[in-house]
């Protein structure tokens, strides 16, 4: 299952949704359509599929946010707010959070989560394309943005697009999906991805097929290195990035100043 042909094919008006080569117009309409059928079943399969891990990373990622009392944090394709509960929490009355998400049901299911469980007040909902960020410049003092910079269609211009809103001297946080960078490790993750994951999915969601898409987009993401280089492209400084559980995840940081 090789990705080196996708990446030949892809071209100026090309991209890839999973290991298809589509049209960059269609693809955030069939990104949206993998989100809308997985919404409800997202947290749920998240645990199921991470074995809870998913929540060790996300608290790294809080750690390595310096969010404080006062602050703007946005999250980024936030989907259903697990990061936005806890910033909410950290940065107080004074504060506040935008959760941001371009997909409407996901962005739903966040609302209706973090108000069940008392989020009110400080966070605001925003639906948003990371492309295009509807927020002013130098806005906010925190984004990070966690397993969505894969599902964006121009993942430079988004990048660009949140250094704008980044205020000077604050940081942007990438929580996403790489590559492992043990070879063993790696083979049991492809056999797990591509055999295991979609079934699952098709047990617990009733929809296979998005969750093999879910597998094929980690794959086409670029590797660590890469995303490093195109966040320095994008003006960041000071970069760096930490392989969590032997590469399978990376958070890399950047700073503007």
């Amino acid at each position: 299952m090789s990705v080196k042909e996708p990446l030949e094919q892809a071209s100026q008006d090309t991209t890839h949704f999973g290991f298809e080569t589509v049209a960059k117009t269609e693809k955030v309409t069939k990104v949206a359509e993998v989100f809308h059928s997985v919404a409800s079943k997202y947290d749920l399969m998240n645990d199921v599929m991470s074995g809870g891990i998913h929540r060790l990373w996300k608290r790294f990622t809080i750690d390595c946010s310096g969010a404080r009392p006062g602050q703007r944090i946005l999250d980024l394709g936030g989907g259903t707010g697990d990061l936005t509960a806890k910033f909410s929490r950290i940065v107080g009355d004074t504060g506040h959070v935008v959760l941001a998400d371009i997909n409407n049901s996901m962005l739903n299911v966040g609302r209706d989560k973090l108000r069940n469980t008392g989020v009110v007040g400080n966070v605001h909902y925003v639906q948003a394309n990371a492309e295009e960020l509807p927020f002013p410049d130098d806005y906010f003092d925190c984004i990070t943005i966690s397993f969505c910079l894969r599902n964006v269609t121009d993942k430079d211009k988004a990048l660009r697009s949140m250094y704008r809103v980044l205020k000077p001297g604050g940081r942007l946080l990438v929580l996403e999906f790489s590559k492992p960078i043990f070879s063993p490790l790696s083979k049991i993750y492809d056999a797990y991805s591509f055999h295991i994951l979609p079934k699952v999915g098709g047990i617990i969601a009733n929809d296979k097929e998005s969750y093999r898409y879910l597998a094929e987009s980690i794959r086409m993401h670029p590797d660590q290195e890469t995303l490093e280089g195109m966040m320095q492209s994008a003006g960041f400084e000071q970069t760096n990035y930490y392989n969590l559980t032997g590469g399978i995840v990376a958070l890399h940081r950047g700073y503007k100043f």
